[in-house]
This record gives structure tokens, sequence and C-alpha cells, in this order.
């Protein structure tokens, strides 16, 4: 063994598992008649505002998280300024 030992090649790397990529939801057809796209606009109002109100009523009760708007906080601000 006049060269001294053969050098061992390192092991190839095991390739990587691609995550698989999030689908496409069901696509959704617009209404045309001018009836029904006025009921979609009143419904949306209707349930802007009732999230809105829950909203206030749930920062209201946990007034001491204070990344919610309307909590107590907010009521002491702006009770002096009326």
């Amino acid at each position: 063994m006049a060269q001294g030992a053969t050098k061992s090649k390192p092991k190839p790397v095991a390739p990587k598992k691609q995550g698989a990529k999030t689908s496409r939801g069901a696509r959704v057809i617009k209404p045309k008649k001018a009836s029904i796209i006025s009921q979609n606009k009143i419904k949306k109002k209707s349930s802007s505002g009732l999230i809105g109100q829950t909203e206030k009523l749930l920062a209201e009760k946990a007034g001491h998280l204070e990344m919610l708007k309307g909590g107590k906080r907010d009521k002491k601000d702006a009770g002096p300024k009326k």
C-alpha cells in the first residue's frame, strides 16, 4: 500500500420532499340579476354591522385586552372630551 488508503466519496443527499400546493377553492359565479345583487349588498351591510357590534361587546367584556378596540380604555379616553 504505497499510495495509502482510497478516499471514500460522500453519499449523495436524498432529494427533499416538496410540500403539496394548496388547492384553489370552488369557483363562484357572480349573479347577473340586479335584484340578487342588491340583496347581496344588503346582506353584506347587515352582517358587517352585526360583526362590529359583536366585536365591540367582546372588547367591553375583555377590557384588559388592549388590542381590541372599544374596550374600557377607549371609554375612559372618550369620556372627558364630550
